[in-house]
């Protein structure tokens, strides 16, 4: 094969970019967004991941961002503190490992960086169509002009086009973890000092943590519920479905709610996983969230997409242009990893799963396997 084209410019496709440019494929890259996406959570990078990320030579430059938090507090309702720990905390685990902790926005920039200059990027279009048969793909796009491709990689997260179009309609692979999550950021008008804090009350809670040399917050909010009907996608109504369903905390909410508001960025999706019994079709492949999601409550959908986007591409190179081949390569290898790093999110229901457990998962691949 010679040209494949990537749904999504985010981790998983722009290390899946940098990896088959490497390979001596020529990757295309199409991102529905103006631009590489501000904001998200602090994300982890574990175990096998960080051997991809040194592979890739990017180690030091990761660890340069990484987080630097002191330990975290637990409070009640009314913000009285029940807990503490200078030796975890609930983002990142156990301080002192090597694993790394960083802003998703500021790891997406760095492979960004890594890739931008040998691949072709495309932002503010998306794949409507795609038509597939023994010998290529070609793929229509909303603004673009139709291209064909040997395959078609959807690493565009959990509400893939590229899924829907190849597999079928999102409800028949997601499970909800009976959760929603919405992270924003805000002025430190806490006045943080690499000190997190993580409040809950019944089924709903959030956590703060200070970023970008304790100028700003990352604010999560998160609560138990049923989805909002498919398709519903506006952010002002996101909003207003989260402030309703947190107006009843204490403590600083009122100023949070007001943060939520004029936040600059805002995320919000209900806590869900996908489960597929194949992640190929023909000559399109599912990577990530696209084909794996975990959800943020497993800590390991980073580790997922990074460790994902090497075993594919060199799946891809040992098969010599047998895409099949390579397919069910990447489908074996990554399965039992993918099922043990998912287990982590329903292990521990309303906490983190037992470090034992994440430190099993986050090893349970070997990259030259």
């Amino acid at each position: 094969m010679k040209t494949v084209l990537i749904s999504g410019a985010g981790v998983a496709g722009s290390a899946l970019a940098h990896w088959l440019h490497r390979h001596g494929i020529a990757v295309t890259v199409v991102e529905r967004a103006p631009g590489l996406r501000p904001g998200g959570q602090a994300v982890d990078i574990r175990g096998v991941a960080l051997d991809v990320i040194e592979r890739m030579g990017l180690l030091d430059h990761v660890r340069a961002h990484r987080t630097r938090m002191r330990g975290m507090s637990v409070l009640d309702g009314d913000g009285k503190e029940i807990h503490r720990s200078t030796e975890t905390t609930f983002s990142s685990g156990r301080l002192a490992n090597d694993d790394i902790e960083l802003l998703r926005d500021d790891l997406l920039r760095i492979l960004h960086q890594q890739a931008c200059a040998d691949v072709e990027f495309v932002f503010g279009d998306r794949i409507t169509a795609l038509d597939q048969d023994e010998d290529a793909v070609r793929v229509a796009f909303e603004h673009g002009r139709p291209r064909t491709f040997d395959l078609v990689v959807g690493a565009d997260g959990l509400h893939s086009a590229v899924r829907r179009l190849a597999f079928g309609p999102e409800e028949q692979f997601t499970r909800h973890l009976g959760m929603h999550l919405a992270i924003f950021s805000a002025d430190n008008f806490l006045a943080l000092d690499d000190w997190q804090l993580w409040l809950r009350d019944g089924e709903a809670g959030y956590g703060i943590y200070p970023v970008r040399d304790n100028r700003e917050l990352r604010i999560t909010f998160g609560f138990a519920g049923e989805p909002l009907p498919a398709g519903h996608r506006d952010a002002d109504r996101h909003k207003q479905f989260v402030a309703e369903r947190m107006a009843t905390l204490r403590w600083e909410t009122p100023k949070l709610l007001k943060a939520l508001w004029e936040a600059p960025d805002f995320y919000f999706d209900a806590m869900t996983q996908v489960h597929m019994d194949r992640w190929s079709n023909g000559r399109t492949v599912l990577l990530g969230d696209a084909g794996y999601c975990a959800s943020p409550l497993s800590g390991q959908g980073t580790s997922l997409a990074l460790v994902g986007a090497h075993v594919l591409a060199d799946a891809l190179r040992r098969a010599d242009g047998d895409h099949r081949a390579a397919f069910a390569r990447y489908d074996e290898r990554m399965r039992p990893f993918v099922e043990l790093n998912q287990a982590l999110a329903t292990e521990n229901p309303g906490g983190p799963a037992a470090e034992a457990s994440v430190e099993h998962a986050k090893n349970a691949i070997a990259l030259d396997g």
